[in-house]
């Protein structure tokens, strides 16, 4: 049911049973609590209660069963699609419960779910820890996880739910659970790539490595490289150790004092590279990335991780006020043709802010049965996307048509399936079912239908019932 605001009755009932805060739209914050990283998304919630623990989620979702009302869940509020605000009904806003406990002797945390990772990998790295989580340390790790959670470690640790120990989730009758290996297994297995769609986690335990400097390599190519530098990067990624995760970016160019002043903020091809690991094996590992081209321009050195977590938080395609469009695809190789398909579409590109994107998986991820998580197409080497960001709205029509037609240009030369946390609001109808496949989606929706039979929880990638 859509209701642009509760009656004061309703929220007064609601209040001596919540901690946390609740902003109604004549809240003096509402406008500031109602916005998502995502600036395409404008919408407007009748409430958006701030928890300040399980006792506020439990509350809130009771309020809005007895009220029929829409629920949107918000961790960190990065989703593509603008999944953790919705218009009318209830925010179910998590982002303040930043509660978590590093557990150094038996390399574990327990983190709550308004955490995003910047804020939970400096709780790790105080102990020189860390495990696979997100390319931009902005993001949710509730979101990221749910997902699969890919990042600079999952080659040597795997993804993110590759490392999930347990979680505790609200369900849609109101009930706290916890899901593990040993409790509640199927519905652990959804857990692990099936999303947000059977309740709401409240808490993760994560298995933890040791990470502190890691080495890091960008070689900075012109854009005039493009296919030459692709089709060496796929071959060379097929060969890099497991304590490497690398990727491919075409992107307008950062003001860097280490590349020519013609390169700055035009596009251009970058090699990025992180070494978990000696440095003498990282320089090794990074030689033939260093040789090839040569590159016009490199960045080498050895940082925290917590600084590479953190090094595209301010570039368009990860800060936020910036309106997103994202497209992508799984991929095994892709030939001539393919490359020349995606170059002559960033071509056609409509601004610098457009961008491509490669990065390569196997490692660690591949060694996990495909049947042991709900996550899908554990086999398949490389994931590609297409991104726009746009600040103007004028722009945004131009900057979405463009990722929508680059994505189907490249249809032909890419495998099937999706990243999960990557589908946007406006993709084909049953994108999330080609994701899993048949036989994933069969046991997938036999969970909703035990845990969210009404698709209470429906503002996500959605598994009806």
């Amino acid at each position: 049911m859509h209701q642009d605001r509760f009656p004061q009755a309703a929220l007064d009932s609601l209040r001596p049973n919540f901690r946390g805060e609740l902003i109604d739209p004549d809240h003096g914050r509402y406008d500031a609590a109602r916005v998502v990283w995502n600036a395409r998304i404008d919408k407007r919630p009748a409430l958006i209660a701030r928890c300040a623990g399980v006792a506020d989620v439990l509350a809130a979702v009771r309020f809005a069963r007895e009220h029929e009302a829409r629920v949107a869940v918000r961790g960190g509020g990065h989703d593509i699609a603008g999944s953790g605000v919705c218009d009318g009904g209830i925010v179910i806003d998590l982002s303040p419960m930043k509660g978590v406990r590093v557990d150094p002797a038996r390399r574990t945390v327990r983190a709550q779910a308004g955490l995003t990772w910047r804020e939970l990998d400096h709780e790790t790295q105080a102990f020189g820890l860390a495990t696979t989580g997100g390319q931009c340390s902005a993001t949710g790790i509730a979101g990221v996880t749910l997902g699969g959670g890919i990042g600079w470690l999952m080659r040597q640790h795997g993804l993110t739910i590759d490392n999930l120990l347990s979680v505790d989730l609200v369900t849609a009758d109101g009930r706290l659970v916890t899901a593990s290996a040993d409790e509640n297994a199927e519905l652990f297995w959804g857990l692990r790539g099936g999303g947000g769609n059977f309740g709401i986690v409240t808490e993760l335990e994560l298995r933890l490595h040791p990470v502190e400097q890691v080495m890091v390599a960008m070689l900075f190519h012109p854009v005039d490289r493009f296919a030459d530098v692709l089709r060496f990067y796929q071959t060379f990624a097929r060969t890099e150790p497991e304590r490497m995760s690398s990727t491919f970016i075409q992107i307008a160019l950062p003001p860097m004092p280490q590349l020519p002043a013609r390169m700055h903020g035009v596009p251009g091809v970058i090699l990025v590279a992180c070494y978990n690991g000696p440095s003498v094996d990282a320089e090794a590992a990074f030689a033939p990335l260093r040789a090839f081209g040569p590159p016009a321009a490199e960045l080498v050195s050895p940082m925290p991780y917590t600084v590479l977590q953190g090094m595209f938080d301010t570039a368009p395609a990860g800060a936020s006020g910036y309106g997103q469009s994202i497209r992508g695809h799984y991929v095994s190789t892709l030939g001539d043709e393919g490359i020349e398909t995606i170059a002559a579409q960033l071509r056609a590109a409509p601004s610098p802010l457009c961008l491509f994107e490669i990065a390569h998986l196997e490692g660690a991820i591949a060694r996990v049965g495909e049947d042991e998580t709900a996550f899908p197409r554990r086999k398949t080497p490389f994931f590609a996307m297409f991104q726009s960001s746009f600040q103007d709205p004028a722009d945004a029509e131009r900057h979405v048509r463009w990722t929508q037609d680059a994505w189907q240009a490249m249809k032909p030369f890419a495998a099937e399936g999706v990243y999960v946390n990557f589908i946007d609001a406006d993709e084909p109808a049953g994108r999330v079912q080609e994701t899993y496949g048949e036989a994933k989606m069969k046991r997938l929706v036999a969970l909703k239908r035990a845990y969210d039979p009404t698709n209470f929880f429906r503002l996500n990638k959605n598994i009806a019932p």
